[in-house]
């Protein structure tokens, strides 16, 4: 597995649009495989959005201060969906809101991933070196053995929140 940061990154939303795609693939009427694509997406979504918030952003924010606006961006964009995940994390598969809120989450992550794969990792990679991305990315892969697996756990959001006001 490569250590680069924005690999990593690239490699969780493919995985992401994946589950996002199985879920879209999926009959409404089969209530128990939504439920089980969703706990996965959930997963999979909170744990990607805690070593971006806790370690990409961060690091590039120091590293890079001409993107603080693209920041700022994401972290209110991981705010939205982290708020989407907490909602659904409640929720079962067969309640009315239940397919549109996770059509609204994939809408929302999609837009997300689009502006981070198109616009804002070439930025990152055109001004930081591979030893930098590299480093950045062996940072992620520890953060990512203590990430929170579900979006209701204490500190995943309040991490964002603390972020966003200091």
């Amino acid at each position: 597995m490569s250590k680069d940061a924005i690999v990593i990154l690239k490699d969780d939303h493919k995985q992401i649009r994946a589950l996002f795609r199985k879920f879209e693939q999926t009959s409404d009427n089969a209530e128990a495989a939504r439920g089980s694509l969703v706990e996965q997406i959930l997963e999979a979504l909170t744990v990607h959005t805690y070593i971006e918030n806790e370690g990409m952003y961060p690091d590039v924010r120091a590293l890079l201060p001409d993107l603080d606006d693209d920041i700022l961006e994401s972290y209110e964009e991981h705010h939205v969906a982290d708020v989407l995940c907490m909602e659904l994390a409640t929720m079962s598969p067969d309640q009315e809101h239940f397919a549109p809120k996770v059509k609204v989450l994939i809408e929302n992550v999609e837009h997300h991933i689009h502006e981070e794969e198109a616009e804002w990792f070439p930025k990152v990679r055109e001004g930081l070196g591979r030893n930098e991305l590299q480093e950045i990315g062996g940072h992620l892969l520890e953060l990512r053995d203590k990430a929170p697996r579900r979006p209701e756990q204490p500190g995943a959001l309040k991490k964002v929140v603390k972020a966003l006001v200091s």
